[in-house]
């Protein structure tokens, strides 16, 4: 099994901005990909940014420019940045990761991390 932590959400003002984490552990093999997803009340997840195989990366188009996704990969983690922040960006925010354990492949999901973007 593998395990995600996250943290790093709460509330800004417009304008401010975060850092989000997330920390993979347990029976990692290979990590493929990383990335975070958002849901806001009333609405579908959405991707927000994702990065895979050798540090490439995906951003929702409302959030280009203002997010930007990072890995270390040597501590299984993975981060969002976010500046610029608008109301429109209220959510929760959670990661997903993704690769190979042993034996098997797995998907894991954070329990997720709220952000209030309100003056």
């Amino acid at each position: 099994q593998v395990q995600l932590v996250e943290s790093g959400g709460g509330l800004v003002q417009p304008g401010g901005s975060l850092r989000l984490s997330c920390a993979a552990s347990g029976n990692i093999f290979r990590i493929d990909g990383m990335g975070w997803y958002r849901q806001a009340l009333g609405k579908q997840r959405e991707l927000v940014a994702v990065i895979i195989g050798g540090g490439s990366t995906r951003y929702a188009d409302s959030v280009k420019g203002r997010f930007t996704i990072s890995r270390d990969n040597a501590k299984n983690t993975v981060y969002l940045q976010m500046n610029s922040l608008k109301p429109e960006d209220t959510a929760v925010y959670s990661c997903n990761v993704y690769g190979i354990g042993n034996p098997t492949s797995f998907s894991s999901w954070g329990q997720g991390t709220q952000v209030t973007v309100s003056s």
